[in-house]
C-alpha cells in the first residue's frame, strides 16, 4: 500500500512557509536534512533549484510538509487541505482546540472561521485558519 511522501505546498515564499509550519507542527526549522542536501546536489540541482523549494519535516516517523515556489499567487479555496489534531491520541476538547488555535495564530496564522455543530451525531468543534500566505488548514 502507498504511504504519503509529502503534502505539497505552492507558494511564494518556500523558505517562511517553510518556517511557519516547522513551528506549527514542533519541528525543528531546517531547510533540508544535511544527507538530503548532499544528495540533490549531487544528483544535479543547484542551490537555486533547492532556492525554491521548501521543507517542513520532524525526520522519520513525522509528516514531511513541501513547498514549491510559484510566480501566481492563491485566489480560490484549496481543494484538498491538512486537519490537525489538537490532541495526541483521541479526540481534542474544546479548550484544547482552542490553546492550539491560539498557539497557531501567534506563529502567523488567520483564522477564517469557527465551526461549532454537529455533522449527525458527531460534534463539530473546529477552527478554519490560513497560513500566511492564504492556505486553509483545520484545527480540531
Amino acid at each position: 500500500m502507498p504511504v504519503i511522501g509529502n503534502i505539497t505546498f505552492d507558494c511564494a515564499d518556500p523558505r517562511s512557509v517553510s518556517d511557519f509550519w516547522s513551528d506549527v507542527m514542533g519541528y525543528e526549522r531546517s531547510e533540508y536534512p544535511p544527507e538530503m542536501r548532499a544528495e540533490l546536489i549531487a544528483a544535479g540541482l543547484t542551490e537555486d533549484d533547492l532556492a525554491m523549494r521548501g521543507l517542513a519535516w520532524g525526520g522519520p516517523g513525522t509528516q514531511r510538509f513541501f513547498f514549491n515556489r510559484v510566480p501566481e499567487g492563491k485566489v480560490v479555496k484549496n481543494r484538498v487541505h491538512v486537519d490537525l489534531n489538537a490532541a495526541a491520541h483521541g479526540r481534542a476538547t474544546r479548550d484544547q482546540v482552542d490553546a492550539e488555535v491560539e498557539r497557531i495564530v501567534a506563529l502567523g496564522a488567520t483564522v477564517l472561521a469557527k465551526h461549532d455543530s454537529h455533522w449527525g451525531p458527531y460534534p463539530e468543534y473546529h477552527y478554519v485558519l490560513a497560513d500566511p500566505e492564504g492556505n486553509e488548514f483545520c484545527v480540531q
